[in-house]
């Protein structure tokens, strides 16, 4: 069965730009706009891994990964940051809530691949 791996980001284009970069690596994606919306999912669906964006409206990505480590069931869960946020402050801030690791937009297909194998 393969991994499914929850794509939190409020652009639709980037959503989709990575949706079709994980489907073709035989990933099943389910997306989400925000951090709630995202929450709502992983309630009701088994997820393996979660990239999320860090600017995004309702609840930001800091705030999930956090709400993300206080579940039970996802205390282990591998998250990937993928954000346009550059500064160390962000990337400190980012892997301080519990980020596994943080990538910098633009980013290519095969760094985001490269990323995930090392979790999945």
């Amino acid at each position: 069965m393969s991994k499914v791996i929850l794509v939190v980001e409020d652009s639709p284009s980037i959503r989709k730009f990575i949706s079709l970069a994980l489907k073709i690596q035989s990933y099943q994606v389910i997306t989400a706009e925000d951090g709630i919306k995202a929450l709502e999912i992983m309630a009701v669906t088994k997820i393996d891994m979660v990239l999320t964006d860090l600017n995004m409206p309702n609840m930001d990505g800091i705030k999930l990964i956090k709400e993300i480590r206080n579940l039970q069931d996802y205390e282990e869960l591998p998250i990937i940051i993928l954000s346009s946020l550059t500064s160390e402050r962000d990337i400190q801030d980012g892997l301080d809530a519990g980020a596994n690791s943080y990538l910098i937009k633009p980013f290519n297909t095969k760094k985001i691949q490269y990323e995930i194998s090392k979790y999945l």
